[in-house]
């Protein structure tokens, strides 16, 4: 059976919430793997700021999990923020792990040309985790994992992009029939990467010069910047990915089809 999975950072919660809902109709994926997911409980929140809820609303989907990473402060209550994994087929089960830090307060951002040194110091030190999700696809089952890696100001290794790599790898050994992707936040020429790749097919591997909409970005490094991948189990073939060149994001959405 061909599976399609969409890799999105819905970019704070959904930024540009109705041109991402009418990509995500268009490409009907099965499952979604977002970064920088949204959720509040308060309903005059802007959408933007209650992900799962317009989800839910929005789009045909009855299996989500969401793996909070921190929360951000707002005068209606807080929000949440962090990964989920959205399916059409059955979720049997699920597991967060943090790499960096535990779930607690965040500052909230905005551009990285506008960004103050609390800010710098407070995204350096944002809680971040990787989540999984055993779906089962016509009684076969695959382990979905997705999460949004250590930010900082460049793209190269250092201790905390190292540590989220190596848990990521003790992970993923535990499990077959695994789909790893999202914004990892680091340069696909580290060791971060070269350590996930000892155990995944990269599936996207030198096909990307960026994964950034320029459209929503200012500063040049991003013409150059891939960071968001995708790795699958080397027993799992490919049949197609792209990446669409689409105003929805920040970033570029990376679409794949699998052979389940």
């Amino acid at each position: 059976m061909k599976i399609k999975f969409l890799c999105i950072n819905f970019w704070l919660g959904g930024y540009l919430m109705k041109p991402l809902l009418d990509f995500i109709r268009q490409e009907n994926p099965h499952i979604i793997l977002g970064q920088e997911v949204y959720d509040s409980n308060n309903d005059s929140h802007r959408k933007n700021f209650r992900t799962i809820g317009i989800i839910k609303k929005e789009l045909s989907y009855d299996y989500i999990y969401f793996s909070p990473a921190f929360y951000i402060r707002s005068g209606k209550g807080k929000i949440d923020d962090g990964n989920a994994i959205i399916s059409k087929f059955p979720i049997i089960s699920e597991q967060t792990v943090f790499f960096d830090g535990r779930y607690g307060p965040r500052i909230e951002g905005s551009a990285l040309d506008n960004l103050t040194e609390r800010q710098i110091k407070e995204f350096q030190n944002t809680p971040r985790n990787i989540q999984r999700a055993e779906i089962s696809i016509n009684n076969f089952t695959i382990n979905v994992f997705n999460t949004q890696g250590v930010w900082g100001l460049d793209g190269k290794d250092n201790e905390k992009r190292l540590k989220m790599s190596r848990i990521i790898t003790e992970e993923i050994k535990k499990k077959e029939n695994i789909i790893l992707a999202g914004d990892f936040n680091v340069n696909p020429d580290t060791k971060s990467i070269k350590n996930i790749e000892n155990y995944l097919i990269n599936v996207f591997k030198g096909k990307l010069n960026s994964t950034f909409n320029m459209k929503r970005k200012t500063h040049p490094k991003f013409n150059n910047a891939v960071v968001d991948m995708v790795f699958v189990s080397k027993n799992i073939k490919v049949i197609d990915s792209y990446c669409p060149q689409v105003d929805v994001s920040d970033h570029l959405p990376l679409v794949f089809i699998l052979e389940i």
